[in-house]
């Protein structure tokens, strides 16, 4: 592989890029996994699930079916280590980020900011809507690539109890 090497030139740049991206057409690309994330929604699980409800229209339980109905892709893991970020959310219960973000939010938490859903893999500070969490384990630390959730995975919320 060509190293980015010298000034940082456009020629440099771009000579750097094209090798890399002739080294990635050789890999088999990731498949698209299922992936089913248990939710216990509500309570003190996804306490912002009242709020939600209240700026949607919908009773809290409604949340849960249109959330838990979805089907979503994983289009980015980022802003924090293995955050995933979800696509297809029901447009219905959007809701915006919370006006003042929490210092700490508990690793597995679900949350809702504007179109987007997310689980938080770690604890850590956030301004998203809780609506539920989740005891699944979906980012490795140690080895990344062997997390539950990828790029490009589709994933079902499905509720269950307490």
């Amino acid at each position: 592989m060509v190293s980015l090497k010298g000034d940082a030139t456009l020629e440099n740049i771009s000579d750097y890029l094209l090798s890399v991206i002739d080294q990635l057409k050789d890999e088999a690309p990731l498949q698209p996994r299922w992936v089913e994330i248990p939710v216990r929604y509500g309570g003190e699980n996804g306490p912002d699930l009242e709020r939600v409800a209240h700026h949607t229209g919908l009773t809290p339980d409604e949340v849960i079916k249109r959330h838990s109905q979805g089907k979503y892709l994983v289009y980015f893991i980022g802003f924090s280590i293995g955050y995933p970020y979800f696509g297809g959310m029901d447009p219905s219960i959007a809701t915006p980020r919370l006006d003042s973000p929490r210092i700490a939010v508990p690793k597995g938490a679900i949350g809702i900011a504007r179109d987007q859903t997310g689980i938080y893999p770690l604890s850590s500070p956030g301004g998203w809507n809780l609506i539920g969490r989740t005891e699944m384990d979906i980012f490795n630390v140690d080895d990344p690539d062997s997390s539950a959730i990828r790029m490009g995975d589709h994933v079902k919320f499905i509720p269950v109890d307490g």
